[in-house]
């Protein structure tokens, strides 16, 4: 499955870089990986960046008004995209200020990381770990401990 993850901006803290480089490289083991960087100087140009990036590419955002998955339940989901969908998913993060109203209502899902608010680019890690995780779930590896 190809996944393509936009994030507004790219991660500034050593640490994120090291661990963004880390699970990008383990993510591509399972899936075909594109990584695209917008910027914009408003949450609507933002946006329109993350919007013009994925294209016709099913888009699911991070944003705190969506639901959560645990590793199983996003390790399923990502499979059944890969046998019923287009073989190709978009996965964004927002700037500061999240996403607009309309990019959300485009979207083909919303997913939650959890109530807390995380600095960008600690959300940057979580989501591709996240994706990893759900990868050695379905190739039945194991990294993931119940």
């Amino acid at each position: 499955m190809r996944l393509h993850l936009i994030t507004v901006g790219e991660p500034k803290l050593a640490y994120a870089r090291t661990g963004w480089d880390e699970y990008e490289k383990r993510l591509r083991r399972y899936h075909k990986v594109q990584v695209t960087r917008v910027a914009g100087k408003t949450q609507a140009q933002e946006s329109e960046a993350v919007a013009r990036a994925a294209g016709r590419t099913p888009l699911v955002l991070l944003d705190p008004r969506g639901g959560q998955f645990s590793s199983e339940n996003l390790s399923a989901y990502l499979d059944a995209q890969a046998l019923g969908g287009t073989g190709e998913l978009g996965f964004a993060i927002g700037g500061p200020e999240g996403h607009t109203d309309d990019l959300r209502s485009r979207a083909h899902r919303l997913w939650s990381l959890g109530q807390l608010t995380l600095p960008h680019d600690l959300a940057m890690i979580v989501l591709l770990e996240a994706l990893y995780r759900a990868a050695t779930i379905s190739a039945g590896e194991p990294y993931h401990r119940g």
